[in-house]
């Protein structure tokens, strides 16, 4: 079971050239789409002079949503080759922008698909990935009673504690890899007088 995905940490950047066209290629870590299109719109201005703003962006961490645009290039010489980089990289939550200027030579099908796949490779070699947890988030709702035993698991297993309120009601949110899950609901499932739920 897969419980772990890569992103990037920061923006890095690549580019390729080829017959005096310049490729200039945009890794940026990203969280949604809302932020993919500021990030779009900021590039157009910046590079408003180039020919074309391709790019190919991936979101979710279990369930992968994706998408490229060729913004003008003929037909998936564009998109899907910085589509493809990510995909064999094994990223998400990133969107990955190369800007073309025109240098007054067509490339043709495969010369395009070669240049926007490695301006896209060369941002993807810059960059520092990170590796990180799927994790599933639960709530526990116990007595101080029960609020060491709790409390004692969560430190043996290493689980994240995100949140804690120990007014009248103790109230728990941690969270637990998603290869630990089945063994989380184990080691608290038998505790009396504790409610364990997953958010």
């Amino acid at each position: 079971m897969k419980d772990t995905w890569n992103t990037v940490t920061a923006l890095s950047t690549g580019q390729y050239k080829e017959k005096g066209s310049r490729f200039i290629s945009y890794l940026y870590p990203v969280g949604n789409e809302e932020e993919i299109k500021e990030l779009l719109t900021r590039i157009r201005k910046e590079h408003h002079a180039a020919r074309h703003h391709c790019y190919a962006w991936r979101l979710g961490e279990e369930e992968i949503r994706s998408r490229a645009n060729d913004d003008g290039e003929p037909s998936s010489t564009a998109g899907k080759p910085i589509l493809g980089q990510l995909i064999s990289h094994d990223l998400t939550h990133v969107l990955l922008v190369v800007v073309r200027y025109f240098g007054g030579t067509l490339l043709g099908v495969s010369g395009l698909i070669n240049a926007y796949r490695e301006a896209a490779a060369d941002a993807i070699r810059n960059a520092v990935i990170e590796t990180r947890n799927i994790e599933y988030r639960f709530q526990i709702r116990c007595s101080y009673n029960e609020l060491n035993a709790v409390m004692q698991i969560i430190r043996n297993e290493n689980y994240t504690l995100r949140e804690s309120d120990l007014t009248e009601k103790c109230r728990i949110l941690f969270s637990v890899r998603r290869s630990e899950v089945t063994r989380a609901e184990a080691l608290f499932g038998p505790l009396n007088g504790v409610t364990f739920a997953r958010l």
